[in-house]
């Protein structure tokens, strides 16, 4: 890092390249709300030009909509994390169902199992996985699945509904081992990479990043946590991602511009609903086969 009179080290100007970014995974409506639109502005500044918002509880499947109907270039998911799985009734998935109907809603998720914490019982977890796994092949829509030290339940559970899963869906944040992503990635999932990339810690996750193909990896900031270097210690943001895409093109050892130009299309292909600014409401014809 460059030092300023004072001997204080400066942290790097976050950089600019040619080629646009999508953020696939951030928590928007966690950031402060008087901020966020000047936190947009800067991250379309440098080149993130669409960010995908993420539901993970019933108190914000509704305002993650808001977000999106409310910015042009914002979409939404809609889906219960593993940490709120024991809060999961029939009418969450109703509201769930009933908030489909918006054209910005581009996935199920964030869901999956995280036995990390074990917020909620490992059962119920599975359960309400399945529950959404189920759902998201209904209404065929790719899903966005959150794991943590879940490896196994995880392949085993993806295998029962993968077949059903037309439009696949991301692993994101991945930071679990070489066998899950090896699954994945044969099943046609995506795999998300964010700011852990750049710490020090992440040996495996330079790994994986290492050996998945360009075609199967997003960006994302997962923001406000996961915070890149060299700005660890703040609060993430999504104009962060430019260091998140920097640091992946060195590990792969590829120029910028080609993987930006990769990730993007990737993003497109998970998220068909990116290539429409509409708003409004899908026809209820293409909503839950039954």
């Amino acid at each position: 890092m460059r030092e300023n009179i004072m001997g204080k080290k400066l942290r790097p100007p976050i950089p600019k390249f040619k080629t646009p970014i999508i953020e696939t995974h951030c928590h928007l409506d966690y950031l402060n709300s008087d901020e966020l639109p000047n936190q947009l502005e800067k991250a379309r500044d440098v080149g993130v030009k669409k960010f995908v918002t993420i539901a993970v509880s019933e108190e914000n499947l509704t305002s993650t909509i808001e977000l999106a109907n409310y910015y042009d270039d914002v979409w939404a998911t809609q889906g219960i994390h593993p940490h709120s799985a024991s809060d999961y009734t029939d009418g969450t998935e109703s509201k769930i169902l009933t908030n489909l109907q918006c054209n910005k809603v581009v996935a199920i998720g964030e869901i999956g199992l995280d036995y990390y914490y074990e917020h909620s019982e490992r059962e119920i977890q599975k359960t309400v996985f399945e529950k959404q796994l189920k759902l998201a092949s209904e209404v065929d829509l790719p899903v966005v699945i959150h794991t943590r030290e879940a490896d196994d339940d995880t392949i085993e559970i993806l295998k029962k509904y993968s077949l059903a899963l037309k439009k696949k869906g991301v692993i994101h944040s991945f930071t679990s081992t070489m066998k899950l992503a090896e699954f994945c990635l044969s099943e046609g999932f995506k795999l998300g990479f964010n700011g852990i990339v750049t710490f020090k810690s992440a040996e495996n996750v330079l790994e994986v990043v290492e050996r998945t193909p360009l075609d199967q990896m997003v960006l994302e900031t997962d923001s406000p946590y996961l915070t890149p270097v060299p700005y660890r210690g703040k609060q993430n943001s999504p104009y962060y991602l430019p260091f998140i895409a920097k640091k992946i093109a060195e590990i792969k050892n590829i120029d910028i511009e080609i993987l930006l130009q990769n990730t993007y299309q990737n993003s497109i292909d998970l998220f068909a609903g990116l290539n429409s600014f509409e708003t409004g409401l899908r026809d209820e014809n293409q909503l839950r086969k039954n």
